[in-house]
């Protein structure tokens, strides 16, 4: 299970690791898209975007139906919430030493402000 976790997250990591599938997945983020309409914007051929999707299918961020010739993907956000929460550990940790940085700034401003009390 553990080794099934890491592989997943390890996939959406790396799918997210490219702008043009970051943005991809934004635009998906409002709807449905066809592949045509993610490759749009992009200047890219279809098959190019078709790797990309490619890629965020592997990560279980997209689910892709066929219609005919036509192939509409839409975004699929839960393993995003790995992501998220693997992340929100690092994100206490950040929290926790940027309090500490603060309040030593704000001792070390204190102790170099001049002293108000008119003494």
């Amino acid at each position: 299970m553990v080794e099934q976790t890491s592989l997943s997250l390890d996939r959406v990591f790396h799918a997210l690791g490219d702008p043009t599938r970051r943005r991809m997945l934004a635009d998906l983020a409002d709807g449905t898209r066809t592949v045509s309409e993610l490759a749009e914007p992009y200047a890219m051929s279809l098959a190019a975007a078709s790797k990309h999707i490619k890629v965020l299918e592997a990560a279980g961020l997209l689910r892709r139906e066929v219609r005919g010739r036509t192939h509409l993907c839409r975004l699929e956000p839960e393993p995003m919430a790995s992501a998220h929460q693997w992340l929100s550990a690092y994100e206490r940790f950040w929290t926790g030493r940027l309090d500490v940085l603060e309040r030593l700034l704000r001792a070390e401003d204190a102790a170099l402000s001049p002293n108000t009390d008119g003494d």
